[in-house]
């Protein structure tokens, strides 16, 4: 399993805190040092059947100084998800991809139902 975070992202600490409690294996990977392309995030977005919007950083800088909260409604999926691929700071983290199975954020809730933890 995939586990894609940024080291100073306090959630994404927090879910690593919680997978390591829950014995959960995981290979760890740096989202700004070694950032998602175009063709992982094309998959990962189809997997998870969420709105590709879900994948965006909204709270972070770079989303904000883009000022991408007002462009992403004009925006092609292929141009947004090439957007993302510039930069890993705008995609949402943490990033997990379990086979066939993409989580984006950590919800603890969703996260326990995914590995049957309680």
């Amino acid at each position: 399993m995939l586990f894609v975070c940024y080291a100073k992202c306090s959630t994404c600490a927090k879910a690593r805190s919680w997978m390591n409690e829950n014995k959960i294996e995981y290979h760890e990977r740096d989202i700004k040092g070694d950032k998602p392309n175009y063709e992982e995030l094309k998959v990962w977005y189809k997997l998870s059947g969420l709105p590709l919007k879900r994948f965006f950083n909204t709270s972070g800088l770079v989303y904000r100084d883009l000022g991408l909260k007002d462009k992403l409604a004009t925006m092609t999926e292929d141009e947004q998800l090439q957007l993302l691929a510039t930069d890993g700071m705008l995609v949402k983290r943490p990033l997990v991809v379990d086979g066939d199975t993409v989580l984006v954020g950590f919800r603890e809730k969703e996260w326990a139902a995914h590995w049957g933890v309680e």
